[in-house]
């Protein structure tokens, strides 16, 4: 089912989410090179967070602009109607589209 913008949370919302006291909480184990580690390391502490704050933080707005980016776009009302027009009066089918649908499919021979 899609997402809308609503169903997602703010990304300020996203990290300052926590999991509800007695809520079970799972563990992902990570082997990554020490350099990228002190790296993050680095960047969590410039933030006053732990490792684990500033990793899951940054995955879950990772997350987050994977599935907006794949499940909402935004137009203006100009754009709207373009949209909705293309939708409404979609385009003939041409020579290619009626022989593809002639022809029997491999399940069927």
């Amino acid at each position: 089912m899609p997402m809308s913008k609503e169903d997602i949370p703010s990304l300020k919302e996203a990290a300052a989410e926590r999991a509800p006291a007695g809520e079970v909480r799972g563990s992902i184990n990570l082997r990554i090179e020490r350099k990228t580690r002190q790296l993050i390391d680095d960047a969590a502490a410039i933030l006053g967070k732990t490792r684990t704050e500033f990793m899951i933080e940054s995955a879950r707005r990772q997350a987050i602009d994977v599935l907006l980016d794949q499940q909402l776009f935004e137009l203006d009302p100009e754009q709207y109607d373009a949209f909705t027009r293309a939708l409404d009066n979609p385009p003939a089918p041409g020579p290619k589209l009626k022989s593809l649908l002639r022809r029997t499919p491999a399940w069927r021979k």
